[in-house]
């Protein structure tokens, strides 16, 4: 990798990957001699500030939203890179009653008998809402559910007793404190999230860009990308 502080990176990224990447970064700036920004936020906000004309090198979001942004011209063509995937898991209070998820039955039964149920507003939200309508649920728990802000961790509102059982991407979940971490989705009704990088068609520093979405997919990366809960690509 190139010697040369000169090309700094600036890279906007998912809260879901904040964990693996906070470790990795320092890691790939130490190696590398690039200094690297990094900007973490929700998939609303994002998407938005990328629409709305912001610059960066690198941005790392849902697969879908990077695709679209490819087709938009935003970010470069073929410049897609998987990172690591996650599932959606439950969480409830520190010391709470923990609610029975082992099966599809039991999550439907646990979401009837919730007082309040906390959704985000990234990609787990998309994917609960349909779930929800399939379970034949939606109208029952409509009034108790709360969607926090984009960018507003779950773990968080769990923590402090905005609702009783949360929903966000695991990696986000592991991290938190004052929450006690329940589990996944059981498999059936389990919904995967590939998070991906993509290369701002206006980056300051694609070569550097490349070479850190390298680094993120080397064997280095994948111990501590399923430490944080993820899988790799």
């Amino acid at each position: 990798m190139p010697n040369n502080i000169s090309n700094a990176l600036t890279v906007i990224a998912s809260n879901a990957v904040k964990e693996a990447l906070a470790e990795l970064v320092p890691g790939f700036a130490k190696a590398s001699g690039h200094a690297v920004t990094v900007i973490w936020g929700g998939t609303l906000d994002i998407s938005k500030r990328i629409r709305d004309g912001e610059v960066v090198d690198i941005v790392i979001l849902g697969a879908d939203r990077i695709d679209d942004f490819i087709r938009q011209g935003r970010l470069t063509a073929g410049s897609r890179v998987d990172i690591a995937c996650s599932g959606i898991g439950v969480a409830v209070q520190a010391g709470a009653r923990r609610p029975d998820i082992s099966s599809a039955a039991a999550l439907k039964a646990s979401l009837l008998a919730a007082s309040s149920i906390v959704l985000s507003s990234g990609p787990s939200s998309v994917y609960l809402a349909g779930l929800f309508q399939r379970m034949g649920i939606a109208d029952a728990i409509r009034s108790k559910t709360i969607q926090i802000g984009p960018g507003l961790p779950v773990g968080k509102a769990v923590a402090n007793g905005e609702g009783e059982i949360g929903f966000t991407q695991v990696s986000e979940l592991l991290s938190a404190d004052g929450i006690d971490y329940v589990g996944p989705l059981p498999a059936d009704v389990q919904h995967v999230t590939m998070f991906s990088a993509g290369i701002h068609a206006a980056a300051p520093a694609p070569d550097a860009a490349k070479a850190l979405i390298g680094f993120l997919t080397g064997p280095q990366a994948a111990a501590v990308i399923r430490h944080s809960g993820m899988e790799p690509a």
